[in-house]
């Protein structure tokens, strides 16, 4: 028997309902993504990197529940090209952002895709809350960039009475915030929550990069109040910073619970470079150097990544992975794929901490910050880096993390390897693209005579 024309009509109209119905449950069923990038955080203070003196509980709970990264690097040793590097997936020296400099006076070259640009084109909401310091101009801002919204700073700022603030919610224009019961890392994670909220119905990736815990050291009294028997004032500040920046991953993780997508959720918790100890009390861990060094100290970080039923939870990955990674990592869990033709420098890691593959995410990696570099090939590294001298330091990481005993003089035909290896990848890199200004940038990193703000 003939099917009726009704009956035709209605299973038109069906298929298309289907057809049209497909897309969302697909986009619903996408990983949403979050980052959380800290400032100038040392690799030994967080719990579950060894501090006893200041309680991260949420900070550790991604570990508790995800992936610990005990040789985790970012791509550059201070901030704006590490920014430059988790934004792209390359290597920041590649394009010429090898400075703070570039960000002072253009920002991430206009060339470069963001992993914001990628994952709007797999139907993302995407927005950067924090602080950005990938340039100030109109065409570098993050809403030029990728990003759906952006409500933080466009450089460093202090904590209180912030500067360069933008909302562009309300507008474009750059300005001071004069409210005096604004202090930015709890009011970046009240808008982080409000936009979680607004957004739910869609895949989301927000992009959390605290200022803390840059210099100036900042903080309320409310977090003063936790920690009564630290008497180093210095100290103390850091501390309360601290904390405050544990709150305020807290309410994001504890909004992503409440709309039901923990288990859908891709979170990242990386800092930007180490900590730069004597201007802020911020430790390495044991490590070498600080930030603005190529020694462990500037690149080596705290890095942890939770997906709930994707990636094994309380476990301890001790092979070396990069920043640059993330990018990969986060689109290809979003569904899309990486073109060869985006010439990145990072790898997807969800094989290597499930198991599926037992190699080494990275053989090789680099480091090139004017004078000072270093290269790390398999547990080896060749560094030449301030603080030491001027012909190559070479250790290995294995047996000796802290960089304490230079074996150069002894394995003279791997420091040769190793040079050479350093001096290809160099020679594929771009020249900076805007100068850096080392006697500016050397006395603000040893001010020890910055002001600690209380309120």
């Amino acid at each position: 028997m003939r099917p009726s024309s009704t009956a035709i009509c209605w299973a038109g109209v069906f298929a298309v309902w289907i057809g049209c119905a497909e897309p969302r449950v697909a986009a619903a069923d996408k990983p949403n993504l979050v980052i959380f990038y800290a400032d100038d955080l040392g690799w030994g203070e967080t719990g579950a990197y060894g501090n006893k003196d200041i309680p991260t509980p949420h900070i550790d709970s991604l570990a508790k529940n995800g992936v610990k990264f005990t040789q985790g690097y970012v791509a550059a040793t201070y901030c704006s090209p590490s920014r430059a590097g988790l934004m792209t997936g390359r290597y920041p020296t590649r394009f010429g952002h090898e400075f703070n400099s570039v960000a002072n006076q253009t920002g991430l070259h206009l060339k470069e895709t963001t992993i914001a640009d990628r994952l709007k084109t797999l139907g993302y909401a995407t927005a950067c809350v924090g602080k950005w310091h990938l340039g100030g101009g109109p065409e570098y801002r993050p809403t030029k960039r990728g990003f759906d919204e952006f409500f933080g700073t466009l450089n460093n700022t202090p904590f209180f009475h912030p500067t360069n603030f933008v909302d562009s919610r309300i507008s474009n224009d750059v300005r001071k915030i004069d409210d005096d019961s604004f202090y930015t890392t709890d009011a970046y994670a009240e808008r982080s929550v409000d936009w979680i909220e607004k957004n739910q119905s869609k895949p989301m990736f927000l992009y959390l990069p605290f200022n803390a815990q840059h210099a100036p050291l900042q903080a309320p009294q409310k977090y003063l109040d936790r920690f009564p028997k630290i008497t180093d004032e210095k100290r103390k500040l850091f501390a309360a910073m601290m904390s405050a920046m544990d709150d305020a991953i807290g309410r994001v993780l504890a909004k992503v619970r409440e709309i039901g997508q923990e288990e859908n959720t891709l979170f990242f918790f990386i800092a930007d470079n180490g900590g730069p100890t004597q201007s802020t009390t911020s430790a390495n861990g044991g490590l070498r150097g600080f930030k603005m060094t190529t020694y462990e100290g500037g690149p080596r970080v705290p890095f942890v990544a939770q997906w709930k039923g994707k990636f094994p939870a309380g476990k301890t990955y001790e092979s070396p992975v990069m920043n640059l990674d993330v990018l990969p990592t986060i689109v290809t869990a979003a569904g899309g794929k990486v073109d060869s033709a985006w010439k990145l420098d990072g790898v997807d890691l969800t094989p290597f901490v499930t198991g599926a593959t037992k190699a080494r995410p990275h053989e090789t990696l680099y480091w090139r910050y004017g004078p000072q570099w270093a290269v790390r090939s398999g547990d080896m590294k060749l560094v030449v880096s301030r603080g030491g001298g001027d012909q190559p330091e070479l250790y290995n990481l294995a047996t000796d993390f802290a960089e304490s005993k230079n074996l150069a003089n002894v394995q003279s035909e791997k420091v040769k390897e190793l040079q050479t290896l350093w001096d290809k990848w160099s020679a594929e890199q771009a020249e900076p693209s805007a100068p850096d200004a080392p006697g500016k940038a050397a006395k603000k990193a040893g001010n020890k005579k910055k002001k600690a703000a209380v309120k």
